[in-house]
């Protein structure tokens, strides 16, 4: 599964159970993160223990941040989920929001590269 512009990329690999991140994501409104989120849903509804790696994702904006609090509060309701983030240290509004997404789901794995 690939979701791929000039802009920004969202891929997963299956082998790796991990969904990669990259580029400038600053799609307009919730709404057009939709793809991207069914995208999530769907690989973790075939696999309850997945990674997410934003290592290579330069920004987001708050629609996007929005999106992926959604993402790992319906993951965190389901009670037997595992989940991993791995962030960049280097890039400034990882180290800063990706802590928030923890503060929701405390059971979720976050580090920093």
């Amino acid at each position: 599964m690939e979701i791929k512009t000039a802009d920004y990329y969202v891929r997963y690999d299956e082998n790796l159970a991990t969904i990669f991140f990259g580029g400038f994501l600053r799609l307009e409104g919730v709404d057009a993160y939709k793809e991207i989120l069914d995208l999530c849903v769907n690989v973790f509804d075939k696999q309850k223990q997945i990674s997410m790696n934003l290592t290579d994702l330069q920004f987001l904006n708050s629609s996007g941040i929005s999106m992926f609090s959604m993402f790992v509060l319906k993951i965190r309701d389901l009670g037997d989920a595992k989940l991993a983030i791995q962030g960049s240290e280097k890039i400034l509004w990882q180290t800063k929001s990706l802590k928030n997404l923890k503060r929701l789901m405390p059971s979720m794995t976050l580090e920093f590269i």
